[in-house]
């Protein structure tokens, strides 16, 4: 039965090529056949250089159905007819068994690009040499002086005049940004860092003593001292969440509302006791 199989498949080990009339350059596939049993794959070699025949890529392998297609992509760079060998296959079993198929031979006629219609070319005489005429650089010179006075006056037509544009008096610009803009571009550390020094700058408007250098909890504690009434607790909970969420990981949904939150505390800050 492998006998059988084997003999099939050298059968159909016949090379042909797809490309219709070649030229030198062209690309010149390679393209044959085998019908395997089921279970049975093939691994196709590795095409060298022949003469004038090269390879261009690697070997292509499809299978349809029991039938692996193998194709190589080749160059000629000589007109004519080309005979190559083409490199044996590898017939690999379901069962570890493994057999080869010997290369087979492929011809193809490569045509020329250029056609040879001079098969005995002769050698032309010396042209005459052609005699300068002596000519006068006037007719140089004055289009010369056209064109540049045409230039110029283009130019001149060409030229507008600076606009004198009159700026608003007062210009508003909005420094507010939207967090949730920040957050959907991957930037919660900015988000964060953005809240706490808000919140910051109003403990130390409410409180000059508890400036930004101090840590959450002495600043928290200063501003106790001064401002019994505020909320201590909420304050150093949500400025101790922003400064360590600004130097690493925090959820987008949280740090949105510790954000709303120290927006909340910073104008009840500004707001007085």
């Amino acid at each position: 039965m492998a006998a059988l199989g084997l003999l099939l498949a050298w059968q159909a080990w016949s090379w042909k090529v797809t490309t219709a009339r070649p030229t030198v350059g062209d690309t010149i596939a390679l393209e044959t056949a085998v019908t395997l049993d089921p279970g049975w794959r093939l691994r196709p070699g590795r095409f060298e250089p022949a003469g004038d025949v090269e390879p261009l890529t690697d070997p292509v392998l499809t299978r349809d159905g029991n039938a692996w297609v193998v194709r190589y992509a080749v160059v000629a760079w000589s007109p004519g007819r080309h005979q190559v060998t083409l490199p044996p296959a590898w017939r690999l079993g379901p069962d570890g068994k493994a057999d080869s198929l010997p290369g087979a031979t492929a011809v193809f006629t490569v045509a020329a690009v250029i056609p040879d219609s001079l098969t005995h070319p002769a050698p032309r005489p010396v042209l005459v040499p052609v005699r300068r005429r002596n000519s006068s650089p006037w007719p140089v010179v004055l289009a010369s002086l056209g064109g540049a006075c045409l230039l110029v006056t283009l130019v001149a037509l060409r030229r507008k005049r600076p606009r004198n544009m009159r700026l608003p008096d007062q210009l508003q610009v909005s420094l507010e940004a939207n967090e949730a803009v920040w957050l959907a571009a991957g930037e919660p550390r900015a988000v964060a860092a953005r809240a706490a020094a808000a919140l910051r700058g109003a403990i130390a408007a409410a409180v000059p003593d508890a400036h930004v250098g101090l840590s959450p909890l002495a600043c928290v504690a200063v501003l106790g001292r001064e401002r019994p009434g505020a909320p201590l607790g909420e304050l150093e909970t949500i400025l101790s969440a922003l400064e360590e969420a600004s130097f690493g990981a925090a959820n987008g949904e949280d740090l949105a509302i510790l954000s709303r939150q120290a927006k909340t505390l910073a104008r009840a800050l500004g707001e007085g006791p």
